[in-house]
Parts: C-alpha cells; sequence; structure tokens
C-alpha cells in the first residue's frame, strides 16, 4: 500500500508539473466552445472576451474548428465580429479549405475528428488597450452547418 501511495504521488506530481510545463506563454486566450449537436446554426454564434494590455505588440489570431469526417464539405466560411472597447465593430467574411479536391482532409486527425487552427489576422495590432468582444458565426448556406463538433478562437502574441 505504501509503495502504491508514493507511486501515485509521484505521478500527480509529474502530471501538475507537466501541465504548468505545457502551457503557452504567448496565448492570450485558446478556447473552444462545443457546437449543441454538432449542428451550428447562425444564431449559436461563439463568443469570446479578450483583454489586451499591451497595443505595443503584434498578435495572430486564429479560428478554431473541429469537424467529423461526415462533415460535407471540403471548405467553410466564417463571419468574424470583432468590437473594440469603443464599442465599435469590425466584420469580417473568411473561407478556409478544409480539404483537397480528392476528400482528403487537411486538419490532423483523431479517429474521425479533424481539427484545424487557422489564420484570421496575423501580426494584427490591437488599436486600444482593453477588452475586445469577439463573435464567430458560421456563414454557408445551411442552417444549421451539420457535423462542426465545437468552434474557438486563439489570440496569441506573435513572435
Amino acid at each position: 500500500m505504501r509503495a502504491f501511495k508514493f507511486i501515485f504521488g509521484v505521478l500527480v506530481a509529474f502530471g501538475i508539473f507537466g501541465a504548468q510545463g505545457c502551457s503557452d506563454p504567448n496565448a492570450i486566450i485558446d478556447q473552444n466552445a462545443e457546437i449543441s449537436n454538432h449542428n451550428w446554426s447562425y444564431v449559436n454564434r461563439v463568443k469570446f472576451d479578450v483583454k489586451i494590455d499591451d497595443i505595443s505588440v503584434p498578435y495572430n489570431l486564429y479560428f478554431n474548428v473541429r469537424v467529423s469526417g461526415s462533415y460535407k464539405y471540403s471548405n467553410i466560411f466564417a463571419l468574424l465580429m470583432q468590437t473594440s472597447p469603443g464599442k465599435k465593430t469590425h466584420t469580417t467574411r473568411y473561407e478556409f479549405k478544409l480539404a483537397n479536391k480528392d476528400g482528403e482532409w487537411l486538419g490532423s486527425g483523431s479517429g474521425n475528428l479533424y481539427s484545424y487552427q487557422l489564420p484570421l489576422r496575423t501580426k494584427y495590432k490591437f488599436p486600444a488597450k482593453g477588452i475586445y468582444h469577439f463573435e464567430i458565426e458560421q456563414n454557408m448556406r445551411d442552417n444549421p452547418l451539420h457535423e462542426v463538433i465545437d468552434a474557438g478562437l486563439r489570440v496569441e502574441k506573435a513572435q
């Protein structure tokens, strides 16, 4: 029993150390929201608030999305709404390629799931300090869009 407690304690210590060691110091946010029943409708925007303290450095913004192998398109259109601390909103429409013409998925796969981290803005300088509100809406013809597992946002300091 004593050996079990020792081994368990060592594993817990390595787990805590490993979790701390894997955190990305450049990431301001890297969060995903689960899409209910894997059916993403227009009205179910994923929403994130991001606090920007340093406007002297550039940032990279990414659209995170995960689809199942049953997703029927080779691309996805999305709208990014960014509201600044001054309440000004800017909307941009993006198209992202998810598969080759032969149907081969371009994302990283695990079983029947394919994950993507797709660039929205690179080396972007926020105009003011404060809380920025982001909303991401799927912008395909299908509503709801089937087989989207989750969607999210990553904001990181650019290297």
